[in-house]
């Protein structure tokens, strides 16, 4: 009976899988004529059928093979790889673009307690006989990237997740931080650890441990490395706390390309270099220095994992140096194209960063291995005489765990041009740690991407469709209707720490990014490399290939629509929800009125409802492309530049787009300029940025009025 129910579940998956193989031939795809659809899922099933895990899983080993964060000649080696496999694969124009920027390494990095016992930590992680790779040599000890360099002997304070209500909690207490070195968790709740260096360097503190505790990513989740997918006891979250919230990309070239000719700032007047000195630490170092702290015991909320009680303070002393070299060296962006057969100068544009900091079994190379599949797929569809409509632009980024460096410097340097060609920018920072698919994207492109997931099946059958609908209300089981469900299948609410920053933030390009996810204890640690991601992550690569279909439908859909797939009706539903939220902001309702930018969005929603309507009509009566879609998608693409503000928001100028920037700690932030000035309580401040926003709403809904009578026009 086993064996029946075996064969017939195997069958049912069978005929999922062709149902979905063949079903989509007739079905209809936004932008598209029905000629064009038939024709663009065709496309669509030859690229699919070019995938192989085998080819993946040979790419992510090479990747992992060797430690490679940026400025390292391992990843300096990759880029001229990436570069020779891009031309062998067919594709054209392959560059290599050169940047000379400031990078991070150390030189020397110790801590120890010297009262009321003596005790080194190691700031090493162990090896295990089950990982080769562990006992690489080349693997660097503990280190934050972009520390500055120093040497102090201070007093131990506990201040939980280092943000600025955790430090208000020391005060209430009677604990004063300056001139101490504090020791704070990654996470609970969650923020940039660049974020907390800069609450602690402007706290007064001399010196920042940031340390894993068990709680958040260890074996408080379950089993642990080699056994599971959680942190062992001397994993070490490393990582750069650049603070790239304030301005990304080069430190000394803050705005503008680091490239030859260009000034350079005086590191001392770089508003993005930290001035604390940080050392990042496993729970099995940090744990001596917390249990013999004997000060008053941390509210119940700051109790950790560790079989200890956890305290603010005592009679813990340390000393810590820190010798960093942080010196110019050259940062590598490879790019390629496949040009465009009928718009050249209308590209999709495509990127993963390459560097990591040791092996990046997830972060960053589950990404990269899946890109060079990608291309792997799309170059013999080249050979085979398959060129899409648009110009597809790949890039391999250098330096984005250290500052988003490759990425900004390239788009600084390439600015004019993308915003008068990008259609948009697709992210895969790292394809897979797990089954469960998630989404970004701008508000216009989310509807696109569950039009695309309906298409494809996930490992075992599934739609993956169902597979996003199902995992997102395992996580939202406050989402009750299907109306509510939907909204929040592709995250519309984006933040920063990757690639897409540059894009979306500095020049209003549309943006999506694709991950698949699950337990992952080990990120940014040694045992984030090949081992776990075969034992844990994604063994067969099921989900790295998946990754790769969805990367590979959405990059074609966008490059051979007849008229571009946005929704804009769907953005104006967005926007009235980030309004929303600024009244729940202390004082909001009593001090602003927003009446007014709300009529301003049902003006946008009822603009994109029509150019919705006059796009379908228009397709419907049209066998194919004709000379006027050209105008009509060159307008379409200048939507997103609209939200752009030419000075940027108040305080930091770099981030220039009016609905989307991140917090401080690269948590989303919509409306920035307006919520930062409302929870300020600065509320003439935010009545002008609620002016601006009605005005960038009104422009942009008469731009979609024009597009639907063009559109409407043109039979």
């Amino acid at each position: 009976m086993a064996n029946r129910k075996s064969l017939t579940l195997i069958a049912s998956c069978i005929i999922a899988v062709l149902s979905l193989e063949y079903s989509g031939l007739g079905q209809s795809l936004s932008g598209f004529s029905s000629a064009g659809a038939r024709k663009e899922m065709i496309i669509e099933r030859r690229f699919n059928r070019l995938l192989s895990a085998k080819q993946v899983r040979d790419f992510h080993r090479y990747l992992t093979s060797e430690p490679h964060p940026a400025g390292s000649e391992r990843n300096n080696q990759l880029a001229r790889d990436i570069a020779h496999t891009w031309k062998d694969q067919g594709l054209e124009d392959v560059t290599i673009h050169r940047y000379d920027v400031l990078n991070t390494s150390p030189r020397e990095v110790s801590v120890e307690m010297v009262a009321p016992i003596k005790y080194k930590a190691s700031l090493r992680e162990d090896p295990y006989e089950q990982d080769p790779d562990t006992k690489n040599p080349r693997v660097k000890q503990a280190y934050a990237g972009m520390s500055a360099s120093g040497e102090v002997t201070a007093d131990l304070v506990y201040a939980h997740s280092g943000n600025p209500e955790d430090y208000q909690v020391l005060a209430n207490n009677g604990i004063d931080v300056r001139g101490k070195v504090v020791i704070v968790r990654y996470s609970n709740p969650y923020s940039y650890r660049g974020f907390k260096a800069l609450t602690a360097q402007k706290k007064g503190a001399a010196a920042l441990i940031v340390y894993s505790d068990p709680a958040e990513d260890g074996y408080k989740k379950g089993k642990v490395f080699p056994n599971g997918p959680w942190g062992p006891e001397s994993h070490i979250q490393r990582g750069a706390i650049t603070y790239d919230f304030m301005v990304p990309g080069d430190p000394l070239t803050p705005g503008w390309p680091s490239i030859e000719g260009q000034k350079r700032l005086d590191p001392k007047d770089s508003l993005s270099l930290p001035k604390i000195i940080a050392v990042p630490m496993s729970w099995h170092d940090a744990r001596p220095l917390l249990e013999n702290m004997d000060g008053p015991e941390a509210p119940s909320d700051w109790q950790g994992g560790l079989p200890i009680k956890y305290r603010l303070s005592g009679s813990v002393r340390v000393h810590l140096k820190v010798e960093m070299d942080n010196g110019v060296l050259p940062n590598y962006v490879v790019e390629a194209r496949i040009r465009g057969s009928e718009f050249p100068d209308e590209w999709i544009v495509m990127g993963n960063h390459r560097d990591a900091w040791e092996f990046g079994g997830v972060d960053p190379s589950s990404g990269t291995a899946s890109m060079l599949e990608l291309t792997r797929a799309l170059g013999s569809l080249l050979k085979d005489g398959v060129r899409p409509r648009r110009t597809l632009v790949i890039c391999s980024w250098d330096g984005e765990e250290v500052g988003l460096t490759g990425s900004t410097e390239w788009g600084e340097q390439f600015a004019q041009e993308l915003k008068a060609k990008a259609v948009a920018y697709i992210n895969v920072d790292s394809s897979a740690s797990g089954p469960n698919f998630s989404p970004n994207a701008v508000a216009s492109l989310a509807p696109l991407i569950l039009e695309v997931s309906r298409g494809l099946a996930a490992p075992g059958g599934t739609v993956l469709y169902s597979a996003l609908q199902r995992s997102t209300a395992s996580e939202h089981p406050e989402a009750r209707s299907p109306r509510a469900l939907r909204k929040l299948l592709v995250d519309t609410r984006i933040g920063s720490g990757s690639d897409h920053t540059v894009f979306l933030n500095h020049l209003g390009i549309p943006t999506i990014g694709l991950s698949f996810e699950g337990p992952y204890g080990v990120y940014h640690s040694m045992y984030d490399d090949f081992y776990w991601m075969n034992h844990f992550g994604d063994p067969g690569y099921r989900y790295h290939v998946l990754c790769t279909k969805v990367w590979g439908a959405l990059a074609l859909r966008l490059a051979n629509a007849e008229l571009l797939p946005f929704d804009f009706a769907f953005y104006a539903d967005n926007l009235s929800d980030f309004v929303a939220d600024i009244y729940k902001t202390s004082g909001a309702r009593e001090k602003l009125d927003l009446q007014p930018l709300l009529a301003r969005i049902a003006d946008f929603k009822t603009a994109g409802v029509r150019l919705n309507q006059a796009m379908r009509l228009r397709l419907r009566t049209r066998s194919g492309a004709d000379d006027s879609s050209s105008s009509l998608n060159a307008k379409i693409i200048q939507v997103e530049r609209g939200w752009l503000s030419e000075d940027g928001i108040p305080g930091r100028p770099w981030f220039k787009h009016l609905l989307y920037a991140a917090r401080y700690t690269y948590a989303h932030l919509e409306l920035p300029a307006l919520t930062e000035a409302a929870e300020a309580g600065d509320w003439e401040s935010a009545k002008k940025q609620a002016v601006m926003l009605e005005a960038a709403v009104q422009r942009n809904a008469q731009l979609l009025n024009k597009l639907a009578t063009e559109c409407k026009g043109k039979f």
